[in-house]
């Protein structure tokens, strides 16, 4: 089987609230995310930041946070996307602040690459359809969530992204920031390398070491780097 050829689609950024991201964003990297949506799906809404480089081409960063007004998500689930739902996680966020915790990465055949991972006795969860709408029309993917949300390995291990006809950052004007690079580092780093290499994830530099997702960004405000710091 040929590896599925995977690529850094975006990072996440988990806020409390939304205004408490936006915030974040301008006194860190010293701009304004640019507009989301909702997603009725999980009952969370985002912000959006392009970081686009020649290197990663289409990568942005999202700024995501349950939506106190979106209903419950139907059919209910033991959690939403990115651990939004753990007690752990909203403490941190609550008296710390928004955090990078994340990443995505787009591949071009989610059954395929699902079915790369399962070879390895690792469940990523299922490939859900999901979709908002923008001014430009309705978006559609699909994306793996496990039914309890989990991360898997303190948030280095990728959830994987199958676009659909459009991919959201063509509609990005440029922010001012780009990714320079994304080191994953965690105790179980063969682990973590044996996935990355099975998936065919170019663009991350993996380490063994404590957990912490780490981005390098240039921005307005120089040489920003965000960490996870094992959250």
């Amino acid at each position: 089987m040929n590896k599925p050829a995977a690529s850094i689609d975006h990072l996440v950024v988990c806020a409390a609230n939304l205004d408490a991201g936006v915030a974040w964003c301008e006194a860190t990297l010293g701009v304004t995310p640019g507009p989301g949506g909702e997603h009725p799906l999980m009952g969370t809404h985002n912000r959006l930041l392009r970081l686009a480089t020649d290197h990663f081409p289409t990568t942005y960063l999202e700024l995501v946070a349950i939506n106190p007004i979106a209903p419950q998500p139907t059919p209910a689930r033991a959690g939403r996307w990115f651990d939004l739902d753990s007690p752990a996680l909203q403490a941190a966020l609550a008296h710390e602040g928004p955090r990078l915790v994340h990443f995505v990465a787009s591949v071009p055949a989610i059954d395929t690459a699902l079915k790369t991972l399962t070879a390895l006795g690792l469940d990523r969860g299922p490939a859900l359809a999901a979709s908002r709408q923008t001014p430009r029309g309705l978006l559609q993917w699909q994306i793996s969530v496990r039914d309890d949300g989990q991360r898997l390995l303190d948030g280095c291990r990728p959830t994987l992204i199958e676009w659909g006809d459009t991919h959201p950052a063509g509609a990005m004007p440029e922010s001012g920031v780009t990714l320079q690079a994304l080191t994953l580092i965690h105790p179980r780093a063969a682990d973590l390398r044996a996935a990355c290499d099975a998936l065919g994830l170019q663009g991350v530099v993996i380490k063994e070491g404590p957990a912490n997702l780490l981005a390098t960004l240039r921005t307005p405000r120089g040489t920003v780097v965000l960490e996870s710091n094992g959250l």
